[in-house]
Protein backbone atom coordinates (compact mmCIF):
# COMPACT_ATOMS: atom_id res chain seq x y z
CA UNK A 1 0.00 0.00 0.00
CA UNK A 2 2.93 2.20 1.04
CA UNK A 3 4.74 1.98 -2.66
CA UNK A 4 1.25 2.44 -4.59
CA UNK A 5 0.82 5.63 -1.95
CA UNK A 6 4.45 6.79 -2.93
CA UNK A 7 3.76 6.18 -6.50
CA UNK A 8 0.82 8.56 -6.59
CA UNK A 9 2.36 10.96 -4.73
CA UNK A 10 4.87 11.21 -6.49
CA UNK A 11 3.99 10.97 -10.14
CA UNK A 12 -0.38 11.48 -9.66
CA UNK A 13 -1.73 14.18 -11.29
CA UNK A 14 -3.98 16.78 -8.92
CA UNK A 15 -3.06 18.23 -5.61
CA UNK A 16 -3.34 17.47 -1.83
CA UNK A 17 -6.18 19.16 0.01
CA UNK A 18 -5.25 20.69 2.98
CA UNK A 19 -7.96 19.86 5.96
CA UNK A 20 -6.00 20.14 8.64
CA UNK A 21 -7.15 23.38 10.60
CA UNK A 22 -6.17 23.10 14.48
CA UNK A 23 -7.33 24.51 17.21
CA UNK A 24 -6.63 28.30 16.33
CA UNK A 25 -7.64 28.21 13.18
CA UNK A 26 -10.88 26.26 13.98
CA UNK A 27 -13.85 28.88 14.60
CA UNK A 28 -12.97 31.26 11.72
CA UNK A 29 -12.90 27.71 9.31
CA UNK A 30 -16.23 27.31 10.96
CA UNK A 31 -17.43 30.71 10.87
CA UNK A 32 -16.56 30.87 7.17
CA UNK A 33 -18.95 27.80 6.42
CA UNK A 34 -21.96 29.64 8.15
CA UNK A 35 -21.34 28.12 11.97
CA UNK A 36 -20.94 31.04 14.48
CA UNK A 37 -18.58 30.60 17.36
CA UNK A 38 -21.81 31.51 19.33
CA UNK A 39 -23.55 28.34 18.62
CA UNK A 40 -21.33 25.66 20.21
CA UNK A 41 -19.96 25.20 23.58
CA UNK A 42 -16.15 23.86 24.16
CA UNK A 43 -13.52 22.36 22.07
CA UNK A 44 -15.22 18.82 21.67
CA UNK A 45 -18.50 20.38 20.04
CA UNK A 46 -16.04 22.44 17.90
CA UNK A 47 -14.21 19.80 17.03
CA UNK A 48 -17.40 17.91 16.01
CA UNK A 49 -18.89 20.00 13.85
CA UNK A 50 -15.69 21.07 12.05
CA UNK A 51 -15.26 17.19 11.63
CA UNK A 52 -18.94 16.92 10.02
CA UNK A 53 -17.68 19.71 8.16
CA UNK A 54 -14.59 17.61 7.11
CA UNK A 55 -16.54 14.98 6.38
CA UNK A 56 -19.44 16.95 4.10
CA UNK A 57 -16.45 17.87 1.92
CA UNK A 58 -14.28 14.32 1.74
CA UNK A 59 -17.54 12.39 1.23
CA UNK A 60 -18.83 14.47 -1.78
CA UNK A 61 -18.25 12.53 -5.30
CA UNK A 62 -16.46 16.23 -5.87
CA UNK A 63 -13.58 14.83 -3.75
CA UNK A 64 -12.33 11.59 -5.07
CA UNK A 65 -8.50 10.31 -6.43
CA UNK A 66 -9.11 11.51 -9.60
CA UNK A 67 -8.09 15.49 -9.34
CA UNK A 68 -6.78 14.72 -5.27
CA UNK A 69 -3.46 13.28 -4.40
CA UNK A 70 -3.59 13.24 -0.38
CA UNK A 71 -5.73 15.24 2.28
CA UNK A 72 -3.75 16.87 5.41
CA UNK A 73 -5.98 15.97 8.61
CA UNK A 74 -5.44 17.89 11.53
CA UNK A 75 -4.54 14.62 14.87
CA UNK A 76 -8.74 14.70 15.91
CA UNK A 77 -10.11 13.76 12.26
CA UNK A 78 -7.00 11.26 12.43
CA UNK A 79 -9.22 9.74 15.38
CA UNK A 80 -12.48 10.09 14.29
CA UNK A 81 -14.38 7.85 11.89
CA UNK A 82 -16.21 9.00 8.29
CA UNK A 83 -18.94 6.58 7.49
CA UNK A 84 -17.79 3.92 9.99
CA UNK A 85 -14.47 3.67 9.24
CA UNK A 86 -11.22 6.03 10.40
CA UNK A 87 -10.43 9.35 8.63
CA UNK A 88 -7.11 7.84 6.62
CA UNK A 89 -8.84 4.48 5.84
CA UNK A 90 -11.85 6.21 4.30
CA UNK A 91 -9.57 8.28 2.27
CA UNK A 92 -7.74 5.32 0.79
CA UNK A 93 -9.99 2.93 0.91
CA UNK A 94 -12.77 4.62 -0.74
CA UNK A 95 -11.14 7.59 -2.30
CA UNK A 96 -7.65 6.38 -3.20
CA UNK A 97 -6.99 9.59 -1.65
CA UNK A 98 -3.48 9.38 0.33
CA UNK A 99 -3.57 10.86 3.77
CA UNK A 100 -1.04 12.95 5.89
CA UNK A 101 -1.06 13.89 9.10
CA UNK A 102 -0.33 17.82 11.09
CA UNK A 103 2.15 17.24 13.36
CA UNK A 104 3.44 20.54 14.51
CA UNK A 105 1.81 22.24 18.10
CA UNK A 106 2.06 25.82 16.48
CA UNK A 107 4.29 28.33 16.30
CA UNK A 108 6.49 29.86 18.48
CA UNK A 109 7.10 33.51 19.17
CA UNK A 110 9.19 35.40 16.78
CA UNK A 111 12.45 36.05 17.02
CA UNK A 112 15.08 36.86 14.24
CA UNK A 113 12.53 37.35 12.14
CA UNK A 114 10.99 33.91 12.21
CA UNK A 115 8.81 31.83 14.11
CA UNK A 116 9.95 28.41 14.79
CA UNK A 117 7.86 25.20 15.62
CA UNK A 118 6.98 25.15 19.14
CA UNK A 119 7.97 21.68 20.95
CA UNK A 120 7.18 18.88 20.34
CA UNK A 121 7.63 16.42 23.34
CA UNK A 122 5.31 13.44 22.29
CA UNK A 123 6.28 13.49 18.47
CA UNK A 124 7.48 10.07 18.79
CA UNK A 125 4.26 8.71 20.58
CA UNK A 126 2.31 10.31 17.62
CA UNK A 127 4.29 9.06 14.66
CA UNK A 128 3.15 5.79 16.28
CA UNK A 129 -0.09 6.80 16.60
CA UNK A 130 -0.14 7.53 12.82
CA UNK A 131 1.16 4.38 11.84
CA UNK A 132 -1.61 2.67 13.91
CA UNK A 133 -3.80 4.62 11.71
CA UNK A 134 -2.52 4.24 8.28
CA UNK A 135 -0.94 7.79 7.35
CA UNK A 136 1.17 8.08 4.44
CA UNK A 137 2.94 11.41 5.53
CA UNK A 138 2.97 14.51 7.91
CA UNK A 139 3.14 18.01 7.78
CA UNK A 140 4.71 20.91 9.85
CA UNK A 141 4.32 24.14 9.24
CA UNK A 142 7.52 27.45 10.55
CA UNK A 143 6.97 30.99 9.32
CA UNK A 144 9.61 33.65 7.90
CA UNK A 145 8.26 36.86 8.16
CA UNK A 146 11.95 38.77 7.64
CA UNK A 147 15.44 38.21 5.62
CA UNK A 148 17.09 36.99 8.77
CA UNK A 149 19.76 34.38 7.56
CA UNK A 150 20.11 33.53 10.76
CA UNK A 151 16.50 32.93 11.41
CA UNK A 152 15.75 31.30 8.09
CA UNK A 153 18.68 29.01 8.68
CA UNK A 154 17.60 27.95 12.33
CA UNK A 155 14.23 27.28 10.48
CA UNK A 156 15.35 25.21 7.74
CA UNK A 157 17.60 23.43 10.66
CA UNK A 158 14.79 22.82 13.26
CA UNK A 159 12.50 21.22 10.00
CA UNK A 160 15.40 18.99 8.30
CA UNK A 161 16.04 17.55 12.10
CA UNK A 162 12.38 17.13 12.84
CA UNK A 163 12.02 15.02 9.33
CA UNK A 164 14.31 12.99 9.79
CA UNK A 165 13.00 12.12 13.13
CA UNK A 166 9.93 11.08 10.65
CA UNK A 167 11.69 9.30 8.32
CA UNK A 168 13.17 7.09 10.72
CA UNK A 169 9.60 6.26 11.85
CA UNK A 170 8.67 4.80 8.26
CA UNK A 171 6.16 8.15 7.50
CA UNK A 172 6.84 11.40 4.63
CA UNK A 173 7.65 14.17 5.69
CA UNK A 174 6.34 17.24 3.99
CA UNK A 175 8.88 20.37 4.96
CA UNK A 176 6.74 23.77 5.12
CA UNK A 177 8.55 26.93 5.63
CA UNK A 178 6.39 29.77 4.98
CA UNK A 179 7.30 32.84 3.64
CA UNK A 180 4.78 35.09 4.76
CA UNK A 181 3.06 36.99 2.05
CA UNK A 182 2.85 40.63 2.92
CA UNK A 183 7.03 40.74 3.88
CA UNK A 184 8.43 43.40 2.12
CA UNK A 185 11.53 41.86 1.48
CA UNK A 186 9.38 38.42 0.35
CA UNK A 187 11.80 37.99 -3.02
CA UNK A 188 14.90 37.93 -1.04
CA UNK A 189 13.22 36.00 1.85
CA UNK A 190 12.35 32.90 -0.80
CA UNK A 191 16.25 33.90 -2.25
CA UNK A 192 17.91 32.93 0.92
CA UNK A 193 15.79 30.15 2.02
CA UNK A 194 16.18 28.29 -0.99
CA UNK A 195 19.96 28.89 -0.99
CA UNK A 196 19.56 26.88 2.98
CA UNK A 197 16.97 24.40 1.28
CA UNK A 198 19.80 23.63 -1.42
CA UNK A 199 22.17 22.62 1.21
CA UNK A 200 19.79 20.92 3.36
CA UNK A 201 18.11 18.35 0.82
CA UNK A 202 21.44 17.90 -0.13
CA UNK A 203 22.71 16.80 3.04
CA UNK A 204 20.26 13.81 3.16
CA UNK A 205 21.32 10.11 2.68
CA UNK A 206 19.99 8.57 -0.47
CA UNK A 207 17.16 6.36 1.25
CA UNK A 208 16.29 9.92 3.12
CA UNK A 209 13.16 11.43 1.04
CA UNK A 210 11.03 14.42 2.02
CA UNK A 211 8.12 16.80 0.22
CA UNK A 212 8.35 20.25 0.07
CA UNK A 213 5.30 23.08 1.03
CA UNK A 214 6.00 26.45 0.24
CA UNK A 215 4.75 29.57 -0.76
CA UNK A 216 4.11 30.66 -4.30
CA UNK A 217 7.27 32.40 -4.54
CA UNK A 218 7.62 36.12 -6.55
CA UNK A 219 10.01 34.97 -8.88
CA UNK A 220 8.39 32.50 -11.25
CA UNK A 221 9.55 28.27 -11.33
CA UNK A 222 12.06 29.80 -8.09
CA UNK A 223 11.89 26.09 -6.72
CA UNK A 224 11.92 24.42 -10.09
CA UNK A 225 15.34 22.45 -9.18
CA UNK A 226 13.65 20.65 -6.45
CA UNK A 227 10.85 19.37 -8.65
CA UNK A 228 13.66 17.05 -10.35
CA UNK A 229 15.57 17.00 -7.43
CA UNK A 230 16.28 12.91 -6.41
CA UNK A 231 15.38 12.91 -2.53
CA UNK A 232 12.41 15.64 -3.09
CA UNK A 233 9.37 13.59 -4.12
CA UNK A 234 6.51 16.59 -4.63
CA UNK A 235 6.67 20.50 -4.41
CA UNK A 236 3.39 21.42 -3.20
CA UNK A 237 2.47 25.26 -2.70
CA UNK A 238 0.44 26.80 -0.17
CA UNK A 239 -1.73 29.56 -1.03
CA UNK A 240 -0.38 31.93 2.16
CA UNK A 241 -3.77 34.33 1.69
CA UNK A 242 -3.98 34.80 -1.43
CA UNK A 243 -7.34 35.07 -3.14
CA UNK A 244 -8.31 31.85 -4.67
CA UNK A 245 -8.12 33.14 -8.55
CA UNK A 246 -4.37 34.79 -7.68
CA UNK A 247 -3.44 31.26 -5.69
CA UNK A 248 -4.56 29.38 -9.24
CA UNK A 249 -2.09 32.14 -11.44
CA UNK A 250 0.26 32.16 -9.13
CA UNK A 251 0.55 28.49 -8.89
CA UNK A 252 -0.35 28.34 -13.01
CA UNK A 253 2.96 29.66 -13.59
CA UNK A 254 5.23 27.39 -11.22
CA UNK A 255 6.11 24.51 -13.26
CA UNK A 256 5.77 21.27 -12.17
CA UNK A 257 4.56 22.34 -8.86
CA UNK A 258 0.77 21.23 -7.01
CA UNK A 259 -1.31 22.97 -5.28
CA UNK A 260 -2.23 22.20 -1.05
CA UNK A 261 -4.48 24.94 -0.31
CA UNK A 262 -6.74 24.91 2.22
CA UNK A 263 -8.71 28.04 2.79
CA UNK A 264 -9.16 27.84 -1.36
CA UNK A 265 -10.96 24.67 -1.07
CA UNK A 266 -13.77 25.58 1.50
CA UNK A 267 -14.25 28.71 -0.47
CA UNK A 268 -18.10 29.37 -1.15
CA UNK A 269 -19.08 26.30 1.20
CA UNK A 270 -22.21 27.04 3.21
CA UNK A 271 -23.22 24.59 5.96
CA UNK A 272 -26.97 25.59 4.71
CA UNK A 273 -26.40 24.43 1.57
CA UNK A 274 -28.41 21.71 0.02
CA UNK A 275 -26.49 18.44 -1.45
CA UNK A 276 -26.06 19.73 -5.41
CA UNK A 277 -25.23 23.25 -4.95
CA UNK A 278 -22.65 22.28 -2.06
CA UNK A 279 -21.14 19.24 -4.51
CA UNK A 280 -21.45 21.95 -7.92
CA UNK A 281 -19.92 24.88 -5.90
CA UNK A 282 -16.85 22.12 -4.40
CA UNK A 283 -16.68 20.71 -8.07
CA UNK A 284 -15.61 23.61 -9.42
CA UNK A 285 -12.98 24.64 -7.23
CA UNK A 286 -11.55 21.13 -7.06
CA UNK A 287 -11.75 21.46 -10.94
CA UNK A 288 -10.08 24.98 -10.77
CA UNK A 289 -7.14 24.02 -8.36
CA UNK A 290 -6.59 21.14 -10.54
CA UNK A 291 -5.87 22.75 -13.66
CA UNK A 292 -3.77 25.50 -12.24
CA UNK A 293 -1.31 22.14 -10.76
CA UNK A 294 -0.98 20.60 -14.50
CA UNK A 295 1.19 23.14 -15.55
Amino acid sequence: MRNEQLEKVRNGKGFIAALDQSGGSTPKALASYGVKEGSYSGEEEMFDLVHKMRSRIIESPAFSGDKILGAILFKATMERQIDGLDSADYLWGRKQVVPFLKIDNGLADEANGVQLMKPMPELDQLLARANEKHIFGTKMRSVIKENNQEGIAEVVRQQFEVAKQIITAGLMPIVEPEVDIHAVDKAAIEQTLKEELIKAVDGLSDDQLVMFKLTLPEEDNLYHDFTSHPKVVRVVALSGGYEPNEANERLARNNDVIASFSRVLAEGLSADQGADEFNTVLQATVDSVYEASLT
